[in-house]
């Protein structure tokens, strides 16, 4: 089972973070033990998650550059089985003293392998960009999850992203798999959605998850409220999206490797 998902897209506004927080709050809803690692200075996912970030004494950045106990940075969330490793503003800075640290590719690496036994799920939203804490990220990682927007523009994206996940896996981390693309922002009522969907299903058919996310107003407005969408509408077409994402990667999980999107490679 894929225990360490980086969610991860080098194009921004995809919904790399809308789907890191609804999808850590489905499966804790299901049973599963869940950490989310928010590894974006902008610290949205810890925001998103109801944790005031001007209230944080410590974060993944006192862990990664300053060696303080994991144990003692990870959060409570509003849902019992879900947990946070925030951010803050200071993962600007680690960015650039990272880059003198020997081993700095592996530092998240190692951070997080103590804890593995303690979690069923732990999620990754990485930073909009290719840089030093995305790349600690994938490095961690079992496999990726790549949210892409239903526009043209995506399209063009895909192709970058997957070079660098081989370069990742040549140099870093060889078992890197793809655990599937995830469409969201669909709007049916326009045919460029329809149109990038379909695209993006005849390239990559093996890889495609069959959940799409909707665009939704309930989905939008959640993370004002520091929410995931089923503690801010559970009946909400977001919501239900969600609880079908999570469903599915469950699904998969039981089949074991080999049964369709653990394990493939672009």
């Amino acid at each position: 089972m894929e225990k360490i998902v980086a969610i991860t897209n080098q194009k921004g506004g995809v919904g790399k973070t809308t789907t890191t927080i609804n999808l850590a709050a489905a499966l804790a809803m299901a049973d599963m033990r869940v950490l989310v690692v928010d590894t974006d200075a902008q610290a949205n996912c810890t925001s998103g998650l109801g944790v005031d970030r001007r209230s944080l004494r410590k974060s993944i950045y006192h862990v990664m550059i300053l060696n303080e106990p994991i144990d003692q940075v990870i959060v409570r969330t509003e849902l019992d089985n879900l947990r946070l490793l925030p951010a803050d503003k200071n993962l600007t800075g680690a960015a650039v003293e990272l880059i003198d640290l020997p081993g700095r590719e592996y530092v998240l690496k190692r951070i997080l392998t103590p804890i593995l036994p303690d979690y069923d799920y732990i999620l990754i939203d990485s930073p909009p960009s290719l840089n030093i804490l995305t790349l600690n990220g994938l490095v961690a990682a079992q496999s990726v999850l790549i949210p892409i927007q239903c526009e043209y523009f995506a399209l063009e994206g895909i192709t970058d992203l997957f070079d660098t996940l081989k370069r990742v896996r040549h140099s870093f981390n060889p078992d890197l798999s793809v655990l599937g693309i995830l469409l969201t922002m669909y709007d049916e009522r326009t045919n460029l959605s329809g149109q990038v969907r379909d695209d993006l299903r005849n390239y990559f058919a093996d890889l495609m998850l069959e959940t799409v996310i909707p665009r939704n107003v309930r989905l939008a407005e959640a993370p004002s409220y520091g929410k995931p969408i089923i503690l801010y509408d559970i009946r909400s077409k977001g919501a239900e999206s969600y609880i079908n994402l999570a469903k599915e990667l469950l699904n998969h999980a039981k089949k074991g490797p080999g049964s369709g999107l653990g394990g493939a490679h672009p």
